[in-house]
Parts: structure tokens; sequence; C-alpha cells
């Protein structure tokens, strides 16, 4: 799924001012004898990957964490996490933004209250949001002009990008320009463009949704995929059925239940020591786009972006496919039930839409998949890799996460550069991680 948060304006200036970074990125030495816990596999292949790409000075750190089955995951740790002088080393426990990532926790979240009944799946938002009753359709994407929608949008539209919505990161033409005005932004870069964008992004959840509704959609709600603000969306439908605050209902029912405690919309100042620096590689160089200590993540945000909005470890994010990967419960904790997570992991796209494949900056792999909430479901099973039923995702910033049923495997990439592909971690490291899991893996 690639595409990436090209961050607006933030990497367009850094691009144009790559004149000031003409020094070579610093080498840094590879860490010696990553970490790997007891109980999942060694994973060799996997290991060797990451200290290649430390030992060749492509990323400052990288760290993985792969579960197999319920045995203790494997962390594999190397570099550090940044190139200033004293950067702590990476670990499990290391901070990184996650981008996108935080579209299938959200999506869940939505999923806990369709579960109890609060939220049908398709049942169209505006009962929840009426600003969004009356909808206009653009008659073409170079102009303004728009008229009625002949659908609601409705939930499975939010979570599976099917609803008509755009997203400044894809939109194009005068309908860009119109969400670039009106501050649907819900997404934060670094300090100096994010002073930009809180001049015109709504100050509240609630604002942002209302201010989206005013906006002509893209295509007809429930014809298209295209990737879009529709989880940010979502978060205000979830505060309002669940009548909590979005941020709160994530704390409650996901976070602080599955021991998540490494996981921030806005980090403490007691924890930036574990927050990696945020780079663009600009040609041969690499630089710092939002470093760790002056990190604009150690702002509270307009509100809590549900579609890119999370700062979190990779333990936190594996207990999260944990919960998953059992079907909705971790140490006793029940979440969701297991045909409430079989549901979201299942294709859920409108009949006759298809998911066109994979986007730059999102994750995945290119074998044939749908759409399930939040994130894409592979269709088949991957001779040697995910099988049928895998569910991933990923972020801006080169992150990966998939949690694969049928083989009870799941795995946190984390890195924290722009653009996410311009090495293909994500594909490697998915090849490395089976290659290692084979011998226990069951054939099929």
């Amino acid at each position: 799924m690639k595409r990436y948060l090209v961050l607006g304006s933030a990497f367009a200036a850094l691009s144009a001012g790559a004149a000031i970074a003409q020094q070579p990125a610093p080498r840094m030495v590879s860490q010696p004898a990553p970490q790997n816990q007891a109980g999942t596999p060694a994973l060799p292949t996997t290991q060797k990957l990451f200290a290649d790409y430390i030992a060749a000075n492509k990323m400052p750190g990288i760290v993985g964490v792969i579960g197999q089955g319920d045995a203790p995951a494997a962390v594999i740790a190397d570099g550090k996490l940044g190139d200033e002088p004293g950067a702590a080393a990476t670990d499990a426990n290391s901070l990184w933004r996650v981008y996108s990532m935080t579209k299938p926790i959200t999506a869940m979240a939505a999923m806990i209250l369709i579960e109890e009944g609060k939220i049908k799946l398709d049942q169209p938002i505006s009962d929840f949001i009426p600003a969004f009753k009356y909808m206009k359709v653009q008659v073409s994407p170079d102009s303004m002009t728009a008229l009625p929608a002949t659908h609601a949008i409705t939930v499975r539209q939010l979570l599976t990008h099917t609803a008509g919505l755009g997203y400044t990161i894809i939109t194009k033409g005068p309908l860009l320009k119109a969400y670039e005005d009106a501050g649907i932004t819900p997404f934060t870069a670094d300090v100096k463009s994010e002073a930009q964008m809180r001049l015109k992004r709504p100050a509240t959840l609630e604002a942002f949704a209302n201010k989206v509704a005013t906006l002509p959609l893209i295509a007809e709600p429930g014809t298209r995929w295209s990737y879009s603000i529709g989880l940010d969306v979502m978060g205000r439908v979830i505060e309002v059925a669940s009548k909590m605050p979005f941020d709160r209902f994530l704390q409650t029912r996901i976070f602080k239940p599955l021991k998540m405690n490494s996981t921030y919309f806005t980090v403490p100042q007691s924890e930036v020591r574990r927050l990696a620096t945020g780079y663009a590689i600009v040609g041969d160089n690499r630089v710092p786009l939002d470093p760790a200590a002056t990190s604009v993540y150690l702002q509270k945000p307009s509100f809590p972006y549900g579609g890119a909005g999370l700062v979190m470890s990779a333990a936190d994010y594996d207990r999260f496919l944990h919960m998953l990967q059992n079907g909705g419960t971790l140490d006793g904790k029940r979440i969701l039930k297991p045909a409430t997570v079989q549901l979201a992991m299942s294709n859920l796209l409108p009949l006759g839409v298809v998911y066109p494949g994979s986007v730059s900056a999102t994750g995945g792999t290119t074998n044939a998949q749908g759409f399930g909430a939040g994130g894409s479901v592979t269709l088949y099973d991957t001779p040697g890799g995910p099988g049928k039923g895998t569910y991933s995702w990923g972020g801006a910033a080169g992150t990966i996460a998939w949690v694969d049923p049928a083989n009870k495997v799941r795995a946190t990439i984390m890195v924290n550069y722009l653009p996410s592909d311009k090495y293909p971690v994500r594909a490697e490291a998915t090849k490395t991680v089976y290659a290692d899991l084979a011998p226990v893996l069951v054939k099929r």
C-alpha cells in the first residue's frame, strides 16, 4: 500500500532546501549482537537484513518485533534513534511515528462499538454527524462543480476508504486547494509546518468532521476505493456513539486493557529520550525533519487524529496485533469477540469495488488483496509468505505491521524516514521473516 504522507509543504520545503545539507549523513557503527528474546524462534536472516541496513548507513536505527503463536515475541533491534551525539540504541520500547498504522487501531475501536450495537456497519454516518446528510459529488477532478450524492456515506465506507472522501496526499486540482484552505490536514509533520497548518485546521474533532462535510466527494459513496481521511472522520463517529472523547475511548477500551503503556498522541517530555528522530532522505543525504528533542509530537495536536496521529513502541503495536491474532483476547483481557475480529479482518469492500493494490507508504503485499476495517486483507495464501486473511497496513515514515491468523504470525517493523519506499525494507523483511519461521509454520 504505497503512497507517502508527503506531509504537504513540509517535505516539499525540505527538498527545496536540501542545499543546506550537502554533508553526507554521518556513518554509524552497527550495534553489536542485536537482541532476540527467547520464545519465538531465532530470526537470523531478518537480523542480518537489519544489520546490513545499519552497516550501510541507510537509516539510523530499526526495530522489529515478531511473534509466532503465544510464545514471547522476538525483538531485533539495531542502530540508534538518531544521528545526534548520544542518541540511545533502539529497542522494543523506542517510540516511533506510526502515522497511518493508527488507522487499524481506530478501525478496531469502531468494531468494538459495532459489536455492542452502538454502531451498525452499514449505518449512515449522518446518524452521528448530521452535517453529512446531504453530500455532493464532484463532476470532474478539475472542477468544483458538484451534484447531489445519491447514496449516504456509511460506516463500512469510512472503514474501507470507499466513502468518496479525499486526502491531501492524493487529491489533486481545485479540491486539493479546498482541503488545504479548509485545514483538512489531520496529521503532524514538524514544528514549522504544524504552525502553518494550525492557522486553518479546525480546533476540534467535531469541527473537523463538520468542515469535511461541506466539501464535495471525489466519487459516489460505495463505488470506488480511494485512500482517504475516512478513519479521521470515524474518530468523530466513535466519540458520538460512545459518548466519550475519541482519545479517551482508545485509552479506556484498547490501550489500558492491553497494557499499551507507550502509545501517545502527545509524547510526554519525560519520554523524549525514547523517541526516534524523523528524517527525510534527500538525494544521498539524511536530513532531520523532526528532531526528537524538539519534536512536534511533544505538543498536543489540534485533536486526536484517527488516521495518522499516534507515536508508539514496537512492543505496544505487537500487543495490539497479538490481540487480533488471538481472536480479540490477550492475557485474559477481551477487547473483541472472535467473530468480530474475523469480520474486521475480512474483505469488507462494497459489492463491485476492488482494492487496486499497494500504495507506497502504507505497507502490505502486492498479491491479491481486499480491504477490511482499516487495513488490507490478503485473499489467497502466498507461497512461502503471508497466509490468506493476513491483515496489514503501514505508515508514511516506513513502518509496517501485519498479523497472519492462518500461520499465527505477526510482525511490526519500525523505522522513521521519508520517503517510506526509499529502501525496500517492507518487502525484504516480509520475505526474511517467513524464511526464518518456515520450519515452524503449518504446511498448507
